[in-house]
């Protein structure tokens, strides 16, 4: 048996014709449980009596555990996840003025191994499914209901791209007209630059947003914290970039996380700006959230001097301050706390 949030619709319907059931109960089963967030099958009252009973019969729907749920000062909420094999993953919701964004793992650890992030501490473990990935999404939209979630970030726990069946399935179930009904402009994709996978999404999903991080503009520094690196420089991911940029139609957006005596410095400053000049781009700096890492963030009057830099040469930046700091709400680390 699966869980029946695993299927896309086209997958249900397939499913169902298998078994003998009319196609059109698996959006009548959709709409159950995306839009009226029923999922006990004897209660979908317009289905037979003989479908209800073939559905309990084929399929259950479970939800992971939560084993903390904290919030910080600024109303940043984490929760992490226990899912049924015992691991761990996080989900972070973001409350704005005019929205309200969720930040989703997506898979147990990452093999990429980025220097200033906490998710790749222990190791890679497995992908997540198709089914734990939503899960994390309907928990938390009931447990904060009648509000609603606007916007989803995959940039919690793992690299999206690494895990490119699930993840995809997941958008589909997410932006399903007669399901969740999300629309594709309000799902990012974050990535550490997987060149292949990341223009197969956009040809796949060509209004669904990327997001990808950068963390220097110089090839040596950034394989020292991102090992990628070695694997997708940073001329062959521009020059790849420019290609999204064209399917796309809007900015390539760029992350940037501010490490003390690291990336911060002028000559930092104006080699980021050249690289960013060579495509439509927007760049969001991110002051680092501490951790048990060896990193700093970097000190004000330093922030102030990489973006004076950045403005004079005409990039197009926005500075974010970490948000949930006092409740260790970057990747990883309340997943690292927990299991120490």
């Amino acid at each position: 048996m699966n869980d029946i949030k695993q299927y896309s619709l086209d997958e249900l319907k397939s499913a169902f014709k298998d078994m003998r059931l009319p196609s059109f109960a698996a959006g009548q089963v959709f709409d159950w449980i995306y839009k009226k967030r029923i999922e006990d099958f004897d209660k979908m009252s317009n289905l037979s009596k003989a479908t209800r009973q073939t559905l309990n019969e084929s399929f259950f729907s479970a939800y992971p555990k939560i084993a903390e749920r904290i919030k910080s000062s600024d109303n940043t909420e984490k929760f992490l996840f226990e899912l049924d094999d015992g691991a761990l993953i996080e989900t972070v919701l973001i409350p704005e003025k005019t929205r309200t964004t969720l930040c989703i793992s997506t898979q147990v650890g990452c093999r990429f191994n980025c220097k200033f992030c906490m998710s790749a501490k222990g190791g890679f473990k497995r992908n997540l499914t198709a089914s734990e990935i939503i899960n994390q999404y309907l928990v938390i939209l009931d447990l904060i209901s009648p509000k609603r979630i606007t916007n989803i970030v995959f940039m919690g726990i793992g690299e999206p791209l690494d895990n490119y069946d699930n993840l995809t399935k997941a958008i589909d179930i997410l932006q399903e007209p007669i399901g969740i009904a999300l629309s594709k402009r309000r799902l990012c994709v974050s990535t550490c630059g997987i060149i292949p996978n990341m223009e197969r999404l956009v040809k796949s999903y060509p209004l669904v947003k990327l997001s990808v991080s950068l963390h220097s503009a110089f090839n040596d520094k950034r394989t020292k914290i991102m090992p990628v690196n070695r694997k997708y420089p940073i001329d062959e991911l521009i020059k790849a970039l420019k290609s999204v940029s064209r399917i796309q139609k809007f900015p390539v957006t760029f992350e940037y996380v501010l490490l003390s005596g690291f990336n911060d410095s002028k000559e930092d400053a104006s080699e980021l700006a050249r690289i960013l000049n060579r495509l439509r781009s927007k760049v969001n700096l991110i002051v680092y959230n501490r951790s048990s890492l060896d990193f700093k963030s970097s000190e004000e009057d330093t922030i102030r001097q990489f973006t004076q830099i950045l403005k004079a040469k005409s990039v197009t930046f926005t500075l974010r301050r970490s948000r949930g700091e006092d409740i260790d709400a970057a990747c990883g680390q309340l997943r690292a706390s927990w299991k120490k």
